[in-house]
Formats: C-alpha cells, sequence, structure tokens
C-alpha cells in the first residue's frame, strides 16, 4: 500500500548522479526530496543518475520523493522515463513546460508504461507564464505548478526579482483556477542569507505560494517555520470550520464574524488547508 503523507512545505533538491548526498537528503528534515536528473547532473553522468534514482525509487523511501526529469524539448526526457518510468514513480517534476502539448508527451508515455505518476509542471519562460491556466488543465495528472525563475528572469531579461510580480501571482492565479493547491515557490539561491529567504519566504507565503523548494538543508528551518501554520492561524481556522458547520446545519451557507467580516464556504475551504497543515505538525510530534 502507498502511503500517505500530508502536503508538503519543503522540497529539497539533490542532484541524483550522487547517492550519498540523496540518502542525507532523505534522512533530513525536508518534507519532501527531488532526485535531480536535470540542471544538478552533468551531461556525462545522466545514466549513472537515472540508475541510481531507480535504485532509491525501488527502495521504499521514507518521505515522499519526487524526480525532476529533463525537459520535453532536451532530447534527454525520453531516456529519464524510460529508466524510472514503472509502479515505484509517484511524482515528476518537468520544467520548462510550455503547453499543454507538453504534459500530454509525458501523460501518454507514463500511460503506455503502466506508470501512476502525477505531475508538476514547472514554468520557466514568457510563453509558459501566459499558458499558466491551460497547463494547469492540461490533464488530471497535473498536481501543481511551480516557476523556475532563473531561467525565467533570463528569457523576460530582467535582473531584479521585482520583475518577477507578475509572473508570481498569474502562476498563483492559474493554479487556484485550474483546481491546483497553491504553487511551490521557488528556491532562495543565496545560500548564507537566511533573513533574506525569510523575507522571500514570507512574501511568497502572502502572495499564495504553499511550499518552497530549496538547494541547501540549512534553508530548511526558516521554510518550515513560514509555512507551518501560527497558533492563531490555527484557532482562527478551527473557529471558522466549527461556526460554517454550525451554519450548515441550520440551512446557511455563510457566517458573519464578530468583527464584520463575512464568509462563506471558499474561506473555509482555505481554513481547511490550514488544518490540513496542521495534521503534519501533529504528526512529527508524534
Amino acid at each position: 500500500m502507498t502511503a500517505t503523507f500530508p502536503p508538503p512545505r519543503s522540497y529539497l533538491y539533490v542532484p541524483g548522479s550522487d547517492r550519498r548526498m540523496m540518502e542525507k537528503a532523505l534522512a533530513s528534515e525536508a518534507d519532501a526530496v527531488v532526485l535531480d536528473l536535470e540542471d544538478a547532473v552533468a551531461p556525462n553522468r545522466k545514466d549513472e543518475a537515472r540508475t541510481q534514482v531507480l535504485d532509491v525509487l525501488r527502495g521504499t523511501p521514507v518521505k515522499p520523493v519526487v524526480v525532476r526529469v529533463n525537459a520535453v524539448r532536451s532530447g534527454l526526457l525520453e531516456a529519464d522515463l524510460r529508466a524510472i518510468a514503472g509502479p515505484w514513480l509517484a511524482v515528476i517534476r518537468l520544467p520548462k513546460v510550455e503547453s499543454p502539448e507538453d504534459v500530454h508527451y509525458v501523460v501518454d508515455f507514463l500511460a503506455l508504461a503502466g506508470c501512476p505518476a502525477t505531475i508538476q509542471c514547472l514554468l520557466e519562460s514568457a510563453l509558459g507564464v501566459e499558458r499558466a491556466f491551460e497547463i494547469a488543465q492540461a490533464h488530471q495528472r497535473v498536481v501543481s505548478l511551480g516557476l523556475g525563475e532563473a531561467d525565467l528572469m533570463a528569457d523576460l531579461g530582467i535582473s531584479d526579482e521585482a520583475g518577477l510580480a507578475y509572473a508570481r501571482s498569474r502562476v498563483v492565479v492559474a493554479a487556484r483556477a485550474g483546481g491546483l493547491p497553491g504553487p511551490t515557490q521557488s528556491v532562495y539561491t543565496n545560500i548564507r542569507d537566511l533573513d533574506g529567504l525569510r523575507r522571500s519566504t514570507e512574501e511568497g507565503k502572502r502572495l499564495g505560494f504553499t511550499a518552497r523548494s530549496v538547494i541547501h538543508p540549512s534553508h530548511l528551518a526558516v521554510v518550515h517555520d513560514v509555512f507551518t501554520p501560527t497558533e492563531e492561524e490555527i484557532r482562527l481556522a478551527r473557529d471558522l470550520v466549527d461556526r460554517l458547520r454550525s451554519a450548515v446545519a441550520t440551512g446557511t451557507g455563510a457566517i458573519a464574524l464578530e468583527d464584520g467580516r463575512f464568509v462563506d464556504l471558499a474561506v473555509v475551504e482555505a481554513a481547511h488547508r490550514t488544518l490540513a497543515r496542521v495534521r503534519r505538525v501533529e504528526r512529527e510530534a508524534r
């Protein structure tokens, strides 16, 4: 039986070509681990990485594992999928997605391989961002969107993160409009700047991101702190859920709060998502 896990707050990238680093990542505090076959693996080590990633997948990892494969137009994706697609593969992270057709190509391959894997789509170009909603709805196997901000900045010709404001909001809106969870925030590339990481992650949370990818274990504590609900957020979420439950029982679909706010089912859905994250904290405390 496949293990079930609470929604991740963090995804730790690790090169698929380094077995020791993969083992350390799986033993880390990361909520989920991304075994990378793309940018973190040198061209002459791709085959070695595929073999090692497959070994890890077949070993029943103790936490959620995602495999970032190479892009559809890289010429390397088919070899990735032939090597790792099978009942042991739960999630792939597909980079540089620019159209629903990119998703369909992967879906067809997975179906032929009898692989149940779902797909996380990374948008890393202006075209990908422009088609974000279409990509979110491309297939039921698509379970999340995210940005690859380094490549996106290069494509847009911008040198400051302020230029990413539109793309970040666009991907949040597209994900939710497509019925997906809030997206995963891109990595913060300055490993030593924990204060900057915190500011950036808090801003991402305010924008609607619900998790963050990281490239170093030292970033995990900050990311977890930001994306773990506070006691006040937990109290408010539980109160909203309880109030709406009582309102529905009396035939009402909305409630008015003491502070004058009027909330309905859509607001309470967000409270349910908060409580889902609480269950992760409670599980880790046991």
